[in-house]
C-alpha cells in the first residue's frame, strides 16, 4: 500500500551518485546527511511494515471477536426466548393445574 507512494528505497539513496561541480557541496557533508536519511528511511519502512502486520492481526482478532459476540448474543437470545419465557409459562401452567384440581377435586390451597 505504502510502497506505491514511495519514490526511493534506502538502497537507491545509498547508491545515488551526484555530479561534482566547481562550486558544489562538500561530498563528506552530503554523504553524512544521506546516511542519516537512509537510516530514517529504513526505520520508517520497518515501522510501516510492523504497523501493517499489527493492523492485519488486529483485523483478524476483530473478526474473531465479532463472531464470538454474535455467538454469545444468539445464546443469550435463545436463553431469553426459552428460559425466561418457559419459566413464566411453567408458573402459569402450575397455577392453571392448581385451579383445575380445585375445580375437579374440590381441593382448596393449604
Amino acid at each position: 500500500m505504502y510502497d506505491e507512494k514511495l519514490f526511493l528505497t534506502p538502497q537507491e539513496i545509498l547508491n545515488k551518485e551526484f555530479k561534482i561541480d566547481a562550486k558544489g557541496y562538500r561530498p563528506q557533508e552530503v554523504d553524512k546527511f544521506l546516511d542519516m536519511v537512509i537510516r530514517d528511511y529504513t526505520e520508517f519502512t520497518n515501522v510501516i511494515k510492523k504497523v501493517q502486520n499489527d493492523n492485519r492481526a488486529l483485523a483478524e482478532d476483530n473478526e474473531k471477536l465479532k463472531a464470538e459476540c454474535r455467538r454469545l448474543k444468539s445464546i443469550i437470545d435463545a436463553a431469553h426466548d426459552g428460559g425466561e419465557g418457559s419459566t413464566y409459562n411453567n408458573v402459569d401452567l402450575l397455577k392453571r393445574i392448581s385451579n383445575l384440581e380445585k375445580a375437579v377435586y374440590g381441593k382448596e390451597d393449604e
